[in-house]
């Protein structure tokens, strides 16, 4: 039997929004977050004597993260070279090279013969021996429409004609690397994608157009003793002859993972007979508190009652309340900052409900001129229909801004080698 420790989706360095600087580190303390989490994947792996660590992708938010995170990432898989445990790490979407050139973050790891570490950046079969015996590892990382769109045979196909043009020429390469296999040795397909039974969050909704589908039929192989997935934030197990398992993202990314466990999973391999344990992990609360104060004599009063109810000390927090115009008067910005200061770090989003005025969304503890961020986070706060996708909208948002600024500053002089944007 082969133990193995599955986690996916670390996504080191994002979520900073939701964090603020520790003065005696100088990080943002969701960054540290991340790596505390990170750290006691590595602690279990180690304590548990686990003979090998899959990682199904989706290292960092872009294949371009800044040094210090790439190095927090190396510290902790360098634990596990050390401890003489080895590691396949998939490349999933956020990996690759956003214009498809220039290779993945984690290659480097190749480049620079890592022992005990493999990179999966293409469809492939290794043999690995560990203290256990061997195990066969077929890696799947993120694939996309755009490897196909370029070539003559999809001129004038639908890009749904071209997911099934590509999924069927993945079978066939599937079909090959199964061929290659021992059956009397234990496998495991470790691959990043999305599949059509999976409960998807907003991972969805920012993989469409860029990836595709696959059946779970098509992973449900008796080849397979486990199938190792990544990409999908949600712990779940799709199937159980054989396991096929997301371990879900080890930290809440943002708000529409609020109520979502998080952790990694335990696997015990063996031909025919695998066994799992789900690991959930201490991680940092998310809390939304959504209050319609339109009806209320009193709205301050209710206000701070709904902030009582629920459990904020050291979350992130988000208030979102509704009022009248006339109500804005009732509300004393100074109690409500004070009465959220247990918080880790928290919004206030207010909303004026108001036929004449709905335009008019000021956030509290913003001055009379609000800045784009501001307003935007408020419009998105009153349309229940891209709650999902708030803070991805945000993210990209900060990501135009700090590009514009970027331009500003190197019309100024500044050197542009200095800056590497995507």
């Amino acid at each position: 039997m082969v133990k193995i420790l599955h986690l996916s989706d670390i996504h080191l360095g994002s979520g900073f929004a939701h964090g603020k600087i520790n003065p005696e580190t100088g990080l943002n303390t969701r960054l540290e977050d991340f790596v505390a989490t990170l750290t006691r994947c590595i602690d279990r792996a180690i304590s548990e004597s686990v003979d090998l660590v899959l990682f199904g992708g989706d290292a960092f938010p872009d294949a371009t993260p800044p040094p210090y995170i790439q190095q927090a990432f190396a510290r902790q898989f360098r634990r596990l070279v050390d401890a003489d445990i080895p590691a396949v790490l998939l490349v999933g979407n956020h990996d690759q090279h956003s214009q498809g050139v220039g290779g993945a973050s984690l290659c480097i790891y190749r480049t620079l013969c890592v022992p005990n570490v493999i990179v999966g950046d293409r469809l492939e079969t290794y043999r690995l021996q560990t203290r256990s015996g061997d195990v066969q590892i077929i890696t799947l990382p993120w694939l996309t429409r755009s490897t196909l769109l370029t070539r003559p045979e999809t001129e004038g196909l639908s890009m749904s004609d071209v997911g099934h043009l590509l999924l069927d020429r993945l079978r066939v390469a599937m079909e090959g690397e199964i061929r290659k296999l021992d059956p009397e040795i234990p496998t495991v397909l470790l691959a990043h994608l999305m599949v059509d039974a999976a409960h998807y969050g907003a991972e969805r909704f920012l993989a469409v157009g860029k990836g595709f589908t696959i059946p779970l039929e098509f992973l449900t192989r008796d080849a397979f003793d486990y199938v190792a997935l990544g990409h999908v934030h949600r712990h779940q197990i799709l199937s159980e002859d054989p396991f096929v398992v997301y371990p879900g993202s080890i930290e809440r990314v943002d708000f529409s993972e609020e109520h979502e466990e998080k952790g990694f999973v335990l696997v015990d391999l063996e031909r025919g007979a695998t066994a799992i344990e789900f690991c959930p992990l201490p991680v940092r609360s998310f809390c939304t508190i959504e209050v319609d104060l339109t009806e209320s004599d009193t709205p301050q009063a209710d206000l701070l009652k709904a902030i009582a109810k629920r459990g904020i000390e050291d979350a992130v927090v988000r208030v979102i309340y509704q009022v009248r115009p006339e109500q804005i008067d009732l509300i004393d910005d100074a109690i409500l900052h004070e009465t959220l200061e247990v918080a880790h770090t928290y919004t206030i989003q207010a909303g004026l409900i108001s036929q004449m005025s709905r335009s008019r969304l000021p956030e509290l503890g913003v001055g009379s001129a609000i800045a784009p961020l501001d307003a935007l986070q408020a419009y998105l706060a009153n349309r229940e229909d891209l709650k999902l996708l708030a803070e991805p909208i945000l993210e990209a948002a900060k990501a135009l801004l700090a590009q514009e600024e970027f331009y500003i500053e190197t019309e100024a002089g500044v050197e542009e080698t200095q800056l590497r944007l995507l």
